[in-house]
C-alpha cells in the first residue's frame, strides 16, 4: 500500500494517478475540507485526517510500505510567513515524528529546486547548499527548513527519506492554477495581458515530476536531494507554446525583467501599505529568474529517469484549460436547453 499526503495538489494527484494506472493499491490521506475533485475518479482508499493529529496520520500509514509527501503551501505571495512555516516546517514535522515509528520502505518527500544554491559558470547540483537566505521570500526559506527536517530524520534517526527538488511543473490538471500555470491558461484563454521576456526557470512536465517520484520510491538513497527538472525555459517560451497549442496569437505586449522589477516594487509598496498581499513583487519577480541552470543528471543516473521536453506537457496544459473551458459551456448550454 502506498500513501500519499497532498493527494489532491497538482502533483500529488498525477501522482496518485500514475499509481493507480500502474496497478498499486493507494491510500490518501485528506483533510475534511479537501476538494479532491482531481482524484475522484480514480478507485483509492481514503483517509480522513489533520497532518497535526499523530493519531489519524499513524492509522493513514498503517500497512503502507512508502510515504510521498506533496503537501505544501505555494503562497510565496503571503506578508505574514507563520501560515507558510506552519505547513511547510511544522505539519512537516508531525508527520515525521510518526513515520519514524513506521516500518517504512520509503518517505519521498517532494521539495522544491528552489532549495538548491545558486552558482555561477556551471550548472548547479545537488551538492550546491541553498545560499541566498538573504534575498529569498519566506516561501522558499520555508521550503529550505523543510527539506532540512527530512534529511536530518534519514541522517539522524534512520528514517529512509529523500528529497526531490522539483522545478516548476506544467501539465494537464492544473485546476487552480499554480502560479506558473497561470500563465498557461491565460495565454490558451486569450486572457494574458501580457508575456515575459528574460525571466528563465527550471521547469519539468507535471506527470515527468511524478514519475521520478515513483521511481525515487524505488531506487533512491535515503538521504539524498535529486534535482527533477527538464530544462531551463524563458516565460515568454512558455507563453508561446500555451497560446499555439490553443490556437491563438500570444499577447502582443512585452514585459521585460526591468518593466517587471518596476511593477513589483509597485506591488510591495502597495502590500506594506494596505496588509493585502499582491502575487507580483519585488520578491515574486526575483522567483521568477533567480535560480541557476541545473544538472539533472543525477536522477538519470540513479533513478533511471528520462524526461520528456517540457514543452509537450506545455501543449498539454493549454489543451486542458481549453477543454476545461469548452465542456462548462456545453454544461450551459445543456442546463439552458432542459428548461
Amino acid at each position: 500500500m502506498k500513501l500519499v499526503i497532498g493527494a489532491t495538489g497538482f502533483l500529488g494527484s498525477r501522482l496518485v494517478r500514475q499509481l493507480v494506472e500502474s496497478g498499486e493499491s493507494v491510500r490518501v490521506l485528506v483533510r475534511p475540507t479537501s476538494d479532491t475533485k482531481s482524484i475522484d475518479d480514480l478507485d483509492v482508499e481514503r483517509a480522513v485526517g489533520e497532518l497535526f493529529d499523530a493519531e489519524s496520520v499513524a492509522a493513514a500509514m498503517d500497512g503502507c510500505d512508502v510515504v510521498f509527501y506533496c503537501a505544501v503551501d505555494t503562497r510565496a505571495w503571503l506578508t505574514d510567513s507563520t501560515p507558510l512555516f506552519r505547513t511547510n516546517v511544522d505539519a512537516l514535522r508531525a508527520v515525521l515524528d510518526v513515520a519514524v515509528s513506521v516500518d517504512l520502505r520509503a518517505f519521498v518527500f517532494t521539495s522544491s529546486a528552489a532549495t538548491i544554491g545558486l552558482v555561477s559558470g556551471r550548472l548547479a547540483d545537488e551538492g550546491d547548499a541553498f545560499n541566498w537566505s538573504d534575498r529569498a521570500p519566506d516561501y522558499v526559506r520555508s521550503r529550505v527548513a523543510g527539506e532540512e527536517q527530512v534529511l536530518d530524520y534519514a541522517r539522524s534517526r534512520g528514517l529512509p527519506a529523500m528529497a526531490i527538488c522539483v522545478a516548476n511543473t506544467y501539465g494537464a490538471g492544473d485546476w487552480q492554477p499554480t502560479p506558473h500555470g497561470s500563465f498557461v491558461a491565460g495565454a490558451a484563454l486569450g486572457k494574458l495581458p501580457f508575456t515575459v521576456r528574460g525571466c528563465r526557470s527550471e521547469s519539468v512536465g507535471v506527470d515527468d515530476a511524478a514519475r521520478a517520484l515513483v521511481l525515487a520510491a524505488e531506487r533512491g538513497r535515503p538521504g539524498e536531494r535529486y534535482i527533477v527538472a527538464e530544462r531551463s525555459v524563458d516565460l515568454g517560451e512558455i507563453v508561446a507554446i500555451a497560446a499555439d497549442a490553443a490556437g491563438r496569437r500570444p499577447p502582443r505586449l512585452v514585459l521585460h525583467r526591468r518593466v517587471l522589477y518596476a511593477i513589483g516594487a509597485v506591488g510591495s509598496v502597495l502590500t506594506r501599505l494596505t496588509g493585502r498581499p499582491r502575487q507580483l513583487t519585488v520578491a515574486s519577480v526575483r522567483l521568477m529568474h533567480i535560480m541557476s541552470p541545473m544538472d539533472h543528471t543525477k536522477a538519470v543516473r540513479e533513478l533511471g529517469w528520462s524526461p520528456s521536453p517540457v514543452s509537450e506537457s506545455v501543449v498539454d496544459g493549454a489543451r486542458f484549460w481549453v477543454d476545461r473551458v469548452a465542456r462548462r459551456r456545453a454544461q450551459r448550454t445543456n442546463s439552458v436547453g432542459d428548461r
